[in-house]
């Protein structure tokens, strides 16, 4: 490069940074060593990593064989962020090249298979799995476990208060079989894999924490279990992934190969990393003592440690450990919300840390928030904060759900006349709100078709679509089998469909449930729905030639555009494997070959771009809102039973006690994961309901944090008593009186 084009270079690279805020710009003064960087909702962390990566690549002249790596935690973020870095690049004249942006598991998947006979994965000879609880490994998983371990099963089955009734043991027996131990494993493999503990560890760490049921005992066992079928079943899953890369990296030579093509690592999202995760890209970065390595995160966006093994402490740890290097940036300016707003999510930040803690682990388990405020723009910030519409905030007490949606309606109208190009979203708890919501919107909106209504299906529900249609074709197939008619009911009760009861109790007996004689005892009334849909199913094969039954329970099952699109992908697919055989039989075998595989890919989703385009009002749920904002946002349904929410525990488990066990194991290992000592049962759940409490009032922050100009929240007084059962349409669906969450009494006095 001559003279005349490395000034060209520096005035860029100069000019690139100046167009960042003072937080912004510690990303691109970075040079090597650790930093944390520690970013506001709305402070544009995303784009200043594209910077600092730009910089970086040309500052340290970066090629392929000497690069950057970004990892980011989908594929959707790593190609919005390529195509920025890729643009900042041609900005300084640069060609793309130097960098990688993937997935965490992409990169481990990368590494394993550049030295398989160091990480022991045979990718091509093994299928990459996401197991759910009805997979064929987790159901061997428990046919194994069981007659290994008949007295822990017998402790199971008694747990409190068994009168030996016989109705009563298999309702139980049913409950531990298809409900708890394929959830307990799943819950201990996340937990343990993910953080690096062995099946040899954890079974130490069991002999140590005795409690009524061993719970870890348990747990170890079916670790154990899991890990030896894998290999057997020839199965890999994403952590298994992660520890072969690890493996490779464990070999010096293969290491010092690695670590020398890669001059640092960025992490986006920190915050949603498992431990396991981070030890990777800080091995790869250059080693634990003084790795190359920049993670950006928000620890108060951490909203998904209920659900998997990413724990909120872990990236306050790693922020707090580089402050005392002086090596922690905050990104604390957002130009995204209005003054107004920013000052409520605040408010809720401190009073939620002043309000909400555990008992006696308030030192262990910190507190709801990471102490860091949302500050403004300057005045003269090329995306300086938008002006409010109106007060920018307005909380409302409706007497009804109804009443609510009728109060939206009307202010969307309004907002929409007054300016057709704003972009608005309504964002609830669950899905079952969501379709709520849609249904009732669009009959207030029913003639006005400027308005157009989106409701974002789930990306999550579209790739359980083959597992839905092999379950019911196989109750269709066997409907008086006992485990086929329970899979099917399960599958009414995940679409919402029927009322929340307990499915292994209808279970027991097929045969008294579908058809009861005129001797039987009746079935209870919130059954009734559930036997019409079982019928019904069942019909179908006579009513119906087999290939049109996918497209039919697609239909029967509620599914959206999205998800319609994907089982007509799905039948299709069915029907050429099944050509020249036309039965049954031949597509439930045909289904259960694609559910192996796991090969299947569901029709891509709308963009995010779809989900926040003007003259539209979106309906999605607050956890798919993260990363997105509107002009205008709605929060209905703030009462105290959905945030900060009350414990559950699921029907199916009450009769062993008034904990979670599932809940308790993930918190027992958790702990010792983070070197805290291994609590009793009891203490567990107190802290698996602290640690729930407290997510919920960061979705809350998080889904406050999406408006721009108007923020309209509701605590109705009245709403469904559980919103799993609520029928809108049934007059019988009756609504409970509620409290509103403490949050809104308290950003009600704020705004005062």
């Amino acid at each position: 490069m001559n003279t005349n084009s490395q000034e060209l270079q520096r005035i860029g690279i100069e000019k690139l940074r100046q167009s960042l805020r003072e937080g912004q710009q510690a990303l691109c003064n970075w040079k090597t060593g650790a930093l944390a960087v520690s970013a506001v909702p709305g402070a544009g962390k995303s784009h200043s990593m594209a910077v600092a990566a730009a910089i970086t690549i040309a500052s340290q002249k970066l090629h392929q064989k000497r690069k950057l790596i970004i990892v980011t935690l989908t594929r959707s973020a790593a190609a919005n962020i390529k195509k920025k870095i890729d643009d900042r690049l041609r900005d300084l004249g640069l060609p793309p090249t130097g960098y990688s942006v993937s997935t965490i598991h992409s990169l481990a998947w990368n590494i394993a298979n550049s030295y398989p006979e160091l990480s022991l994965v045979d990718t091509n000879n093994r299928t990459v799995i996401t197991p759910q609880p009805n997979h064929k490994l987790v159901r061997t998983v428990v046919d194994r476990w069981l007659p290994k371990n008949p007295d822990r099963y017998k402790t199971l089955l008694a747990g409190m208060g068994f009168d030996g009734e016989e109705t009563e043991r298999m309702r139980r027996q049913s409950a531990i079989k298809s409900d708890l131990l394929p959830n307990l494993a799943l819950v201990t493999v996340s937990e343990a894999k993910s953080s690096g503990i062995s099946t040899i560890e954890l079974w130490k760490i069991a002999a140590q924490s005795n409690d009524e049921y061993d719970i870890l005992n348990i747990c170890a066992g079916l670790y154990e279990e899991y890990q030896s079928l894998l290999t057997e079943m020839r199965y890999l899953d994403h952590d298994e992934m992660i520890l072969g890369a690890l493996r490779v990296l464990e070999n010096p030579a293969a290491c010092k190969r690695w670590q020398s093509q890669v001059y640092g690592v960025f992490e986006d999202e920190a915050q949603d990393s498992s431990p396991l995760q981070f030890e990777l890209l800080q091995i790869l970065a250059g080693g634990a003592e003084n790795p190359n390595l920049i993670r950006v995160g928000d620890p108060n966006q951490s909203i998904n440690s209920s659900y998997t093994s990413a724990d909120p402490t872990d990236f306050r740890d790693f922020c707090d450990r580089c402050a005392n290097n002086d090596k922690l940036a905050r990104m604390t300016q957002a130009g995204r919300s209005a003054p107004e707003i920013i000052a409520a999510a605040n408010h809720l930040l401190h009073w939620s840390n002043r309000t909400f803690h555990p008992d006696a682990t308030k030192e262990e388990l910190g507190k709801v928030f990471w102490a860091q405020d949302i500050q403004k723009v300057e005045l003269d910030d090329p995306q300086p904060n938008p002006i409010a519409i109106g007060r920018g905030i307005e909380i409302h007490r409706p007497q009804t759900i109804f009443q609510s949606i009728e109060q939206i309606g009307e202010k969307i109208i309004g907002l929409h006349e007054q300016d057709p190009d704003l972009s608005m979203a309504i964002l609830v708890r669950d899905n079952r709100q969501a379709k709520f919501v849609r249904e009732k919107l669009g009959e207030i909106l029913k003639g006005r078709s400027e308005i157009k209504i989106s409701a974002a299906s789930s990306g999550d529900r579209a790739s359980q679509i083959p597992q839905d249609m092999l379950q019911l074709l196989q109750f269709i197939a066997r409907p008086h089998s006992p485990d086929n008619l329970k899979k099917a009911l399960d599958v009414l009760l995940e679409r919402k469909l029927i009322a929340a009861q307990d499915t292994n109790f209808l279970a027991i007996l097929p045969e008294r449930f579908l058809y009861p004689h005129q001797n039987d005892p009746p079935i209870p009334p919130n059954a009734v729905v559930a036997q019409t849909y079982c019928r019904e199913l069942i019909g179908a094969r006579t009513n119906l030639p087999h290939f049109q039954l996918i497209s039919y329970l697609a239909d029967k099952l509620e599914y959206q555009a999205m998800e319609l699109a994907t089982a007509d992908k799905l039948s299709e697919l069915v029907a050429k494997q099944t050509f020249g055989n036309n039965s049954i039989e031949a597509s439930i075998a045909a289904l259960q070959e694609t559910v192996l595989s796991e090969r299947f890919a569901n029709i891509d989703e709308e963009s995010q771009d779809a989900y926040t385009a003007t003259g539209q009002v979106t309906i999605l749920t607050m956890h798919k809102s993260k990363g997105l904002d509107w002009d205008a946002v709605f929060l209905p349904f703030l009462s105290e039973d959905i945030i900060p929410g009350t414990s559950w525990i699921p029907i199916s488990q009450q009769f062993l006690g008034d904990f979670n066990i599932g809940e308790v194991a993930r918190t027992k290992i958790r702990a010792h994961a983070h070197h805290r000592e291994v609590p009793s049962t009891v203490e567990a759940y107190n802290r698996a309901k602290f640690l729930k409490s407290a997510e919920s009032l960061r979705l809350l922050y998080v889904a406050m944090t999406r408006a721009k100009k108007l923020l309209w929240m509701a605590a109705e007084r009245e709403a469904p008593f559980s919103w799993s059962s609520f029928d809108h349409t049934n007059a019988r669906s009756k609504l409970s009186p509620k409290t509103p969450s403490p949050a809104i009494l308290e950003l009600e006095k704020f705004l005062r």
